[in-house]
């Protein structure tokens, strides 16, 4: 019996040491997991989670339909029990708006913000402090400076632009001259279209860039500046626009002052694309798709709950040509006249992105 007594013992201790060494490596995993975190992610949050999406400014119609996919997100998060309120508000454009915005929702101790930045450097500190604070951060479309969140999602604007400028280069064979039109100055989604762009430019000398434009993302202010450089320009032989609505603007302009089109770029702007297809317009587009912000409000709640996310999330650049751009006319009835064809989205495909 002392011999049986013996070997029980032995092996609750076997089986002890067995649980202790588990113990161990569960703490390792646990401590590897806590470490991989998303930046930002720190202190005890827990669902449901209150969102807030700072706008830098709600009146053009991608930013209407952008708030649109973040609102849907959020009510289906909601039906999930992950997410309790969504706590909006517009810059109206104004950049210091915007950072007392934010500031707001810092001191309202909200779980995660969404943010579309009205400057590149000067939501910085706000941005850096709302991290701080261990609220999460998804900046998308128009970026900040500064790494300090938990996550930045976008497509790549350089590339965005290199792409049209070389079909521009295409289309004129090297030689030409070429009006470029831009969005805001200082929007970095802008900016960086435009810097994408020059490297190309730089490379075809025979290419001239007579003038440039920068503009709200609107129809009506595009096709203002560019009736008035019809006017001061009797040869332009292409359009390097470097957004949607700036090339609507821009075949319409010509349109009315009885100039015949040239080869331009642009973006899935529903006018656009239909002035393309019905006038015959030799054109070429990407697509900034605006479930962007249905994507930054899924990835915020991904990172509150404890999941790793990558700290830039890239999101590839399609083409619509000749060849593709009657699927998008397609389904045009599903959108706003003045508003942008985006393609389909939903939680399989936010799940790829964020494990790329």
């Amino acid at each position: 019996m002392k011999n049986s007594e013996n070997s029980i013992s032995a092996s609750g201790r076997r089986r002890l040491l067995a649980g202790a060494a588990a113990a161990a490596t569960l703490l390792v995993l646990s401590t590897g997991s806590a470490s991989a975190a998303a930046n930002c992610i720190k202190g005890d949050r827990k669902a449901p989670f209150t969102i807030g999406w700072a706008n830098i400014y709600s009146v053009p119609t991608w930013m209407k339909q952008t708030e649109g996919t973040i609102t849907a997100e959020v009510e289906e998060l909601k039906k999930a029990g992950l997410v309790k309120d969504l706590m909006i508000t517009d810059a109206q454009g104004n950049a210091q708006t915007q950072i007392q915005h934010i500031q707001s929702m810092i001191d309202a101790n909200v779980d995660a913000i969404v943010v579309i930045a009205g400057s590149s450097t000067a939501l910085d500190r706000v941005i850096s402090d709302a991290c701080d604070k261990g609220i999460a951060v998804v900046n998308f479309d128009s970026l900040v400076n500064t790494d300090k969140v938990t996550a930045k999602i976008n497509t790549d604007s350089n590339e965005w632009g290199a792409t049209a400028a070389k079909w521009m280069v295409s289309q004129l064979g090297g030689k030409g001259k070429i009006i470029v039109m831009n969005g805001p100055a200082g929007i970095s989604v802008s900016d960086d279209r435009r810097k994408g762009a020059q490297p190309v430019l730089d490379a075809n000398p025979g290419i001239q860039v007579i003038t440039e434009t920068n503009t709200e993302y609107n129809v009506a202010p595009a096709q203002e500046a560019m009736t008035s450089l019809l006017f001061a320009n009797p040869e332009i032989d292409g359009v390097l626009s470097l957004g949607g609505a700036l090339s609507a603007g821009s075949v319409l302009a010509f349109e009315r002052q009885g100039r015949d089109q040239v080869p331009t770029t642009g973006e899935n702007a529903r006018q656009f694309l239909e002035l393309w297809k019905e006038k015959g317009l030799k054109g070429w587009a990407t697509m900034q798709p605006n479930w962007l912000g249905a994507l930054s409000v899924y990835t915020a709640v991904q990172a509150l709950q404890g999941k790793d996310v990558p700290t830039f999330v890239k999101v590839p650049l399609p083409v619509i040509d000749d060849s593709s751009i009657g699927s998008y006319l397609a389904r045009a009835d599903k959108f706003p006249a003045d508003g942008y064809i985006y393609s389909d989205y939903d939680k399989a495909l936010f799940d790829k992105l964020l494990t790329k």
